[in-house]
């Protein structure tokens, strides 16, 4: 099966890059051509080990990775890339049952789109997430500069540091770690977080991601002192 040319010819220099890894041609083809009418720079690659190289020689502004691939898995290949590379991921697939979803985001993706979707859904979800990446949650009123032990949380950047190093956060992470920073001290449920960070998804995924933030916050995330449950009613986060 011959690859995709490395970029589509639509999208000026200066256009978000998304390189697409999915081994399914005509689909490849199909996003290639329609990412690059909404004003996107697409390369493709039909493997993990392609898109590895395609990720050597360049930068990316996303990547789009389907699961179901010969070889390296897209779990996997995603898993590993969370090793060096903070790259906003959005997976796509066929598997879109509600434990592959969270099965993805535990691996490191910042979304999950099931197949069959909708074109225009994907470009929302694109733009979503390239334009959250430095943005802040709505909702409430927007708080200073966080202090969580060595973790200093700042919402209008999004960023976290810890030790005064910066820790990775995905798209998912920075935006539900900035709601419950606007709603500091307030007792929020799963469905508030869910609706107010724009995430939605399950409790199951809700929980996901706050077991990855304690992970990155908490000195001991089995017995949480920032983000605390609160039994049969949610999630808070109380500062120092």
């Amino acid at each position: 099966m011959n690859d995709m040319p490395p970029a589509a010819n639509d999208g000026s220099a200066d256009a978000p890059h998304i390189l697409v890894i999915d081994d399914d041609r005509r689909l490849r083809e199909l996003l290639t051509r329609y990412l690059g009418e909404n004003g996107f720079r697409v390369t493709a690659a039909e493997t993990a080990a392609a898109g590895r190289a395609r990720l050597a020689g360049l930068d990316f502004d996303l990547l789009i990775v389907d699961v179901m691939m010969p070889g390296e898995s897209g779990f996997d290949f995603v898993q590993s890339l969370r090793t060096t590379s903070t790259v906003p991921i959005l997976m796509l697939t066929a598997m879109g049952e509600a434990e592959d979803r969270i099965n993805g985001l535990e691996r490191g993706a910042d979304d999950y789109l099931a197949k069959p979707f909708e074109p225009r859904e994907l470009v929302l979800r694109i733009r979503r997430i390239l334009s959250r990446a430095g943005a802040t949650p709505s909702g409430g009123s927007a708080p200073r500069t966080l202090h969580m032990g060595d973790c200093v949380f700042d919402p209008a950047r999004t960023e976290l540091k810890r030790g005064g190093q910066v820790v990775h956060l995905t798209t998912t992470e920075a935006t539900l770690l900035g709601t419950l920073a606007r709603h500091a001290g307030r007792v929020l449920s799963r469905e508030e977080l869910g609706r107010i960070s724009g995430e939605g998804g399950s409790d199951r995924a809700i929980d996901v991601q706050v077991t990855r933030l304690r992970r990155k916050i908490e000195t001991d995330p089995r017995l949480p002192r920032y983000i605390c449950t609160v039994r049969g009613q949610g999630y808070v986060l109380r500062p120092d």
